[in-house]
């Protein structure tokens, strides 16, 4: 009786692993495929999500401002508001300053109490990154209504809204000087001296005083 093979030869071993290398490799490749592609929507998500907030933060910034904004125009616009209740980091009042730097077109935010631009390091404030690679930040005033447009060089379209109703506020009254009142000269003028109302007095009549 003839006896069957037992096992496998070492060709049919080595042809099967190959076999199972080229597989496992194409399934690796589908995978990483798949991964790169949830992370680059993640990112993009992420991306979306970070800008959307940061356009939120500049619209509340603006919307709950006094009005008192200064607006330097440029290349890219700078744009700040002397007094708004919209502060990150606790303030009841803050001064808040938007602005585009030349390095990366990186668009910071600048809050804090009483300082000037540029910033120097013994002025207490806070910087914060907001967006990079900003190719656009315009900000037009016209009366009440503020246009703002900002752009991203990833960006097909700039994004942009408008606010009304943010009123200058009025300039403050100066104090008004008191007038300075002229001196009062009818009493000088109705006092009239000996000489003036024609009587000579005591020493000059040419008679002897009394006592």
């Amino acid at each position: 009786m003839h006896n069957s093979r037992a096992g496998f030869t070492l060709i049919e071993v080595l042809i099967s692993t190959v076999l199972l290398t080229i597989v496992l490799l194409g399934l690796y490749s589908v995978l990483d495929t798949q991964r790169r592609s949830v992370y680059n929507i993640k990112e993009n998500l992420d991306r979306s999500v970070d800008y959307d907030r940061s356009i939120m933060v500049l619209y509340n910034d603006i919307l709950r401002s006094d009005g008192n904004i200064t607006l330097r125009k440029g290349e890219r616009d700078t744009l700040c508001m002397e007094a708004t209740t919209n502060s990150l980091y606790e303030l009841s009042v803050a001064k808040v300053c938007w602005l585009v730097l030349k390095d990366g077109d990186k668009l910071i935010r600048i809050e804090g109490n009483n300082y000037r631009l540029p910033v120097g390091l013994e002025q207490n404030v806070e910087v914060d990154e907001v967006l990079k690679g900003v190719n656009l930040f315009d900000i037009t005033r016209q009366k009440d209504k503020i246009l703002v447009a900002v752009g991203q060089v990833n960006k097909k379209e700039p994004y942009s809204f408008l606010l009304q109703g943010i009123k200058i506020p009025p300039k403050p009254k100066k104090p008004k000087k008191p007038k300075r009142t002229a001196p009062d000269r009818s009493r000088d003028s109705n006092t009239t001296s000996p000489e003036r109302n024609g009587t000579d007095s005591p020493e000059n009549n040419g008679s002897a005083p009394l006592f």
